[in-house]
């Protein structure tokens, strides 16, 4: 039973190593100033990767989406307006 349990903690640990959960080498400066007015979601995803966390407001006659990309203390917020990029903000220097 114990041989189970470390083979399973072992495999575990091995399946989670492959999760990237930090964006740390698509958070760059250059990546950001590619990020342009009217890109769309996926066209921001394929340069920054998935976002760290989501935030959808739906009004009545405007969706809005900010994506949030952290790494540490630093961040990237790209918000949409009705699926297209609006603006985006970083606390990245050059």
């Amino acid at each position: 039973m114990r041989a189970l349990l470390l083979l399973l903690a072992a495999l575990t640990t091995l399946a989670l190593s492959g999760c990237n959960h930090s964006v740390g080498s698509k958070l760059s400066r250059s990546n950001v100033d590619k990020i342009t007015t009217g890109m769309s979601k996926s066209q921001v995803e394929q340069i920054l990767g998935k976002p760290t966390r989501i935030d959808d407001k739906d009004f009545l006659i405007l969706k809005k989406t900010t994506y949030r990309y952290e790494d540490g203390d630093r961040f990237v917020m790209v918000t949409f307006k009705n699926d297209e990029v609006d603006s985006k903000d970083s606390n990245l220097h050059q």
